[in-house]
């Protein structure tokens, strides 16, 4: 391999791994430019039990954010700078339904969900599903998750995982994306950029 490719496949593999594993600086948000493979289809259950597929959000943009209700201290903040970001941009937030994806399928039941995203807005949305139908979304998304025994409890355990929120188009497709380090005001500069540039 040449000077050349070798650069090109060290640049290619370190970026895979800050989207896949959220290794990143606290910088701004990061609006994409041509066909991120990032987002596609999936079938899951919502917290209200009724069946969701990525169709049923077409013609609307998705805040997407991966996560679990026994997160300690990530997932909940994460989901509280969401929420006030889509207060702060205003009446343009009706444009956006916030959607959290449980990578604990075992213990977030629709029941649980539903109680959970009650504490943070209004409109998210809180979905679950089967192991399989979860990883399907997982893979989609690139999003690493991993289940983490306790050591003193083996019944227990903990989920190790990124922390990205993706801003996904009407037409499906990703807009952009924002590291757990960004703040409300980072975070809502970068969705009116994004609802500008995508109409």
């Amino acid at each position: 391999m040449n000077f050349k490719l070798m650069t090109v496949a060290l640049l290619a593999l370190g970026l895979g791994a800050w989207l896949a594993y959220g290794l990143h600086t606290p910088a701004t948000p990061t609006v994409v430019t041509g066909k991120a493979l990032i987002g596609g289809p999936f079938s899951l259950i919502d917290q209200t039990g009724k069946r969701i597929s990525d169709q049923d959000f077409r013609g609307r943009y998705m805040l997407v954010y991966f996560g679990y209700t026994f997160c300690p201290d990530v997932c909940p903040a994460s989901l509280q700078v969401i929420s006030a970001a889509l207060d702060q941009l205003g009446p343009a937030a009706d444009k956006i339904t916030p959607v959290f994806i449980t990578l604990d399928p075992e213990r977030d039941t629709p029941e649980k969900l539903a109680s959970y995203i009650r504490s943070f807005h209004p409109r998210l949305v809180g979905l679950t599903g089967s192991p399989a139908e979860i990883a399907a979304a997982v893979k989609a998304y690139r999003v690493y998750a991993k289940k983490v025994p306790d050591e003193k409890n083996p019944a227990d355990y903990t989920m190790d995982h990124s922390s990205i929120v993706f801003l996904m188009g009407p037409d499906g497709n990703l807009i952009a994306f924002s590291p757990e380090t960004t703040k409300v005001d980072a975070l809502v500069a970068q969705l009116r950029k994004g609802l500008v540039v995508k109409g």
